[in-house]
């Protein structure tokens, strides 16, 4: 039976890491991060001073830059979902998957990704390291940009209170304190950015299944998305 390569899109806090995290499992695909790239990278352009609105600068920072995704199992007594398992991040050969998850890296990591040619570079990694099949790759752009003719497109969505109540929740279980109505602004600024960028808008695919997650947990979620990439894997889509 031929493996798919499954994209799943969507704005902040829609739940698309998790989501796909589970899927993968369900599935026993490969899960891959593509917005753990940029952060990467964003992580990198602040601890080195490279100014986020100097493109060149970026684009040469990406050109100077190896990012590796690899697979890990889940820490004994670890909860399902931990943003920190399954999933480990190298910089250079060095693990930077804790670090960049800070909420000022997230934030830097969306200036960064607005680069076109900071965009072109990592896209081509994400195409290199999914084109074989089996994998369910998460981000903005998975759908209409890395992976076209994807075989299932999944875009998931929810209201901005609830995307922004699960950003709020993630940096309290990190000990980040952050007030919630600055977290739904933060939400709101980085969706604006997102849809309104020059490379790579976040927009859906013509042809993803829309899921609106408002009302669903991550494992609802995730069911709904690996009983249609089961149905696509029987007929051999």
């Amino acid at each position: 039976m031929r493996k798919l390569i499954i994209a799943i899109d969507g704005p902040v806090g829609s739940g698309k890491s998790s989501a796909a995290r589970r899927v993968a499992e369900l599935l026993g695909y490969t899960y891959l991060d593509s917005g753990a790239m940029y952060r990467a990278l964003a992580w990198k352009a602040l601890e080195r001073g490279v100014p986020l609105d100097s493109p060149d600068q970026l684009e040469a920072l990406a050109s100077q830059t190896r990012i590796d995704l690899e697979a890990a199992s889940a820490a004994p007594g670890s909860a399902r979902g931990n943003a920190l398992t399954g999933l480990r991040v190298r910089l250079d050969g060095v693990d930077v998957t804790e670090a960049i998850r800070r909420a000022e890296v997230s934030q830097a990591a969306s200036k960064v990704a607005v680069v076109p040619g900071v965009r072109r570079l990592l896209v081509a990694e994400q195409r290199r390291a999914g084109r074989s099949g089996g994998v369910v790759m998460e981000g903005r752009d998975i759908g209409t940009v890395v992976f076209p003719d994807a075989d299932l497109k999944i875009y998931l969505d929810a209201s901005v209170e609830v995307r922004a109540e699960r950003r709020w929740r993630e940096h309290q279980q990190k000990g980040e304190a952050i007030d919630r109505a600055r977290m739904i602004e933060e939400v709101r600024e980085r969706d604006r950015r997102d849809r309104s960028r020059e490379a790579s808008p976040l927009v859906p695919a013509a042809n993803a299944v829309v899921v609106d997650n408002t009302a669903m947990d991550v494992e609802e979620t995730a069911r709904l998305i690996a009983m249609l990439a089961r149905d696509k894997e029987k007929k051999g889509i």
